[in-house]
């Protein structure tokens, strides 16, 4: 068995309000800081260290985990999963 790190990265679907990512963005606009940033996006990462036999089996595992424990609303958030050698 081998050790991986599992990155989950939570956020909204396309059409769903981002209130956090529109507060980051006007704080920009009124300090006037930047003017090329024209949207900002955010999202929760979960990082998980699991030990399976490859790559592909600690993605599947992770996306298990997440859909049983109902880590993220599907309605309204998509997950992305990254794995990586520990």
């Amino acid at each position: 068995m081998a050790i991986f790190i599992v990155h989950v990265t939570i956020e909204n679907k396309p059409g769903i309000s981002d209130p956090e990512g529109e507060t980051i963005l006007n704080d920009l606009v009124l300090k006037g800081t930047t003017s090329t940033v024209t949207k900002i996006k955010s999202a929760k990462m979960l990082q998980f260290t699991i030990k399976e036999k490859d790559k592909k089996s600690a993605k599947i595992k992770v996306q298990n985990i997440c859909d049983e424990l109902r880590i993220y609303n599907p309605m309204v958030s998509k997950i992305t999963i990254d794995v990586f050698d520990a």
